[in-house]
């Protein structure tokens, strides 16, 4: 379980929890987060789990977004797609959102201040970071229902995608 969860008990958080899958669980973060434009950073922090590698999806995904299969680009977990929301909700994601990477970081006072830094009025360095709040990002929300667009969630179509891996599920 990757934690973004520690939040839970910082009140400066807007909104917190656990990122438990690289899809789905991605997926509801980002459709959570575009729907708000006052929400500009997320604090990633807590354990990875090597089998799940949700912080190295995240993180991937932040950088070098998904290829037309929907596959999120540079990362080696497993189950690395975004089916389930449109393209333009995660480029809206990654254009609304800087990541704050505390990946490991469990010290719940380090954690604190990264989320007291994000919502400050003037630029408060936070280890290498410059936060505040800057204000409403110039977008309007964007509102996405997570649908599945498997049409044969029993069965891998090609165009869907062409990973071995993921042709054996």
């Amino acid at each position: 379980m990757h934690y973004w969860g520690l939040l839970l008990k910082i009140k400066e958080a807007a909104l917190a929890g656990t990122l438990q899958t690289a899809n789905i669980g991605l997926e509801k973060v980002i459709a959570n987060i575009i729907a708000n434009p006052n929400i500009h950073y997320l604090v990633l922090c807590g354990k990875e789990v090597e089998g799940h590698k949700t912080g190295e999806a995240l993180i991937a995904l932040m950088k070098n977004s998904i290829d037309n299969r929907r596959i999120i680009i540079g990362t080696t977990t497993p189950t690395a797609y975004l089916f389930n929301i449109p393209f333009e909700a995660t480029e809206r994601f990654r254009d609304q959102i800087t990541l704050v990477n505390l990946i490991d970081v469990l010290d719940l006072e380090i954690i604190r201040k990264a989320a007291w830094s994000c919502y400050q009025e003037k630029p408060t360095e936070f280890m290498e970071y410059e936060l505040y709040d800057m204000g409403a990002h110039p977008e309007p929300p964007i509102c996405c229902k997570i649908t599945l667009k498997i049409k044969k969630p029993e069965t891998i179509e090609e165009w869907e995608i062409d990973d071995e891996f993921i042709k054996k599920l």
